[in-house]
This record gives structure tokens, sequence and C-alpha cells, in this order.
């Protein structure tokens, strides 16, 4: 986002600023609990998820996942 000239980023578009300033003077807050809820649970799944998958996988496996990643990177490289 584009800085202010003050340094704050993110309100240099009025509709934004105007909701920034009547959230805080109202002191609503902007947060929804049903996400944060899934945000919590999704956190917890993810800290196990990726252990669990690498414990699952064979040599042969990830290594067949490294080189598709590694030819996907460098077809993407810009070419100079």
């Amino acid at each position: 986002m584009a800085a202010t000239p003050r340094g704050r980023k993110g309100l240099t578009d009025v509709n934004r600023l105007a909701f920034d300033v009547v959230s805080r003077l109202t002191g609503e807050t902007t947060s929804n609990p049903s996400s944060d809820a899934a945000r919590a649970l999704s956190k917890l799944g993810a800290a196990k998820g990726g252990k669990a998958r690498a414990a699952n996988l064979t040599a042969a496996r990830r290594s067949a996942i490294a080189k598709k990643a590694a030819k996907t990177r460098w077809k993407r490289a810009p070419k100079s």
C-alpha cells in the first residue's frame, strides 16, 4: 500500500479513512468471532499437518515434489 505523507499505510483511500475514524470513535472492532474461531482451529491443524505429511511421504515422493517445485520456480523466473 502507498504510504501517506505522515507515513501511515492504508489510509490513502477516503472511504477506508472514514471507516477507520468512525470505528475508532464508536469503539467498534472489526473482528468477526466466527473467523477468530476458524483461525484458531486452522492454526492448530496447520501445526501438526505439515509434520504428519512429512512423516508419511516416502523419499521418492519428496524428491518428486521438490523437482516439480524447482521446475515451476525456474519456469517463472524472469529471463535475462
